[in-house]
């Protein structure tokens, strides 16, 4: 789920950052985060932070562009989903049709008819989803684990990746569920 990895890329500095007397080297961190941050990579790794920037070697500046263009050596954290992984969250929203359940830096969505073995009631105004039976509830903030059943990642915008999730399995459900032999 989480790595820490040491990778080298390249970032873009800008013509205006480039001033007699100043260093590039203090605008490095910052142009790292924003080139970096917040974002998937090519092996559809969220990167969540970056630090230890150090340039590499002198940059090279594109005809006709201005900025120079740095090698940077930095250390990353990274987060990674896997189809049927097993995960642990929190729900962070719980609407007529389930709940989002946050899940490292991204939210999926637990389908009322995935939550338990039993039909549901939801209240949305309490934030509270009950078992009709067994009296099994589940609200907001409650750490949850469940198993990623689709995974559909948008790399351009993280936040509209769709992730479905499922407790329908033994050993899932909401951690008090869990440690008092429920569902």
């Amino acid at each position: 789920m989480y790595t820490l990895e040491v990778r080298e890329d390249t970032i873009r500095i800008p013509a205006e950052y480039i001033r007699e007397g100043q260093s590039l080297s203090q605008h490095v961190d910052r142009l790292a985060h924003q080139a970096f941050e917040g974002k998937f990579d090519d092996d559809d790794n969220f990167v969540i932070v970056t630090y230890d920037h150090e340039m590499i070697g002198r940059g090279r500046i594109i005809h006709g562009d201005g900025a120079i263009y740095q090698n940077v050596r930095f250390k990353a954290v990274l987060f990674r989903l896997d189809s049927n992984e097993i995960v642990d969250g929190a729900v962070s929203e719980v609407l007529e049709f389930g709940a989002f359940v946050q899940i490292g830096p991204l939210e999926g969505l637990l389908h009322k008819s995935q939550i338990l073995e039993e039909p549901v009631q939801i209240n949305q105004n309490e934030g509270k989803i009950t078992g009709s039976r067994s009296g099994s509830q589940l609200s907001i903030a409650d750490p949850l684990r469940s198993r990623v059943v689709t995974l559909s990642l948008n790399t351009h915008d993280p936040r509209s990746s769709k992730i479905g999730l499922t407790c329908k399995q033994p050993g899932l459900g909401a951690h008090e569920w869990l440690v008092n032999g429920g569902e």
